[in-house]
């Protein structure tokens, strides 16, 4: 089995199994686009991607994994663009809420993605513990940005401001399951995501707890 790519122990790809890997995301993107989690079946993501169906297992154990990945990796696209376009807003609340709000865009307009991003997300076990981490990680690495807290900006963040942005990252995977389930409009995705984003005023950024 390949140890994910973002785990400390993994070795690192090589070009050529990078490639595979590339084509093998971009396959199971097209298809979960036409039809949601059910459409992700891991023959045809092989045959999708002209690699062996057993080369594919080595890659990802389950389509569970595979989806988990494939977060991962909008995930890491969303990372970019906010690098090179960061958000503009004054107060990092209002930062981080126009963040995720710039992400629920992407996911309003691909929803069959969505959904099977999410319920992979959802549905993991902990065999998937290294892919769901690693999406864990970089969800923790977009807040921090958006906060303005950068690495060595301002020190490590705090133990309250990383509580802060667990609490964050549990209301926006729930709005999400709200949403796609139809139980939770556009308008009252927003409200709970500015919400809670208005508890980053209450924790102090860094360094010495107060």
């Amino acid at each position: 089995m390949t140890a994910h790519p973002n785990s400390p122990s993994a070795p690192p790809l090589t070009e050529r199994q990078e490639a595979r890997r590339r084509r093998i995301l971009d396959a199971t993107a097209r298809l979960a686009r036409r039809g949601g989690f059910g459409a992700v079946q891991m023959r045809e993501v092989a045959e999708s991607s002209d690699v062996a169906l057993g080369t594919l297992y080595r890659y990802f154990p389950s389509k569970v994994h595979l989806l988990v990945a494939t977060m991962h990796d909008r995930l890491e696209r969303l990372h970019g663009t906010l690098h090179r376009h960061p958000p503009q807003e004054p107060e990092p609340a209002a930062r981080v809420a126009g963040t995720l709000m710039r992400a629920f865009r992407a996911l309003q307009r691909e929803p069959h993605l969505a959904e099977a991003m999410v319920r992979a997300f959802t549905f993991a076990d902990r065999s998937v513990s290294a892919e769901v981490d690693a999406v864990s990680r970089l969800t923790t690495a977009i807040i921090l940005d958006a906060m303005g807290q950068e690495a060595g900006r301002e020190g490590p963040p705090s133990p309250e401001r990383l509580s802060v942005v667990r609490v964050i990252e549990h209301t926006w995977h729930s709005t999400l399951i709200g949403w796609l389930s139809g139980r939770a409009s556009t308008e009252q995705v927003r409200e709970d995501i500015e919400t809670v984003c208005g508890l980053i005023g209450a924790a102090p950024p860094g360094g010495a707890r107060r």
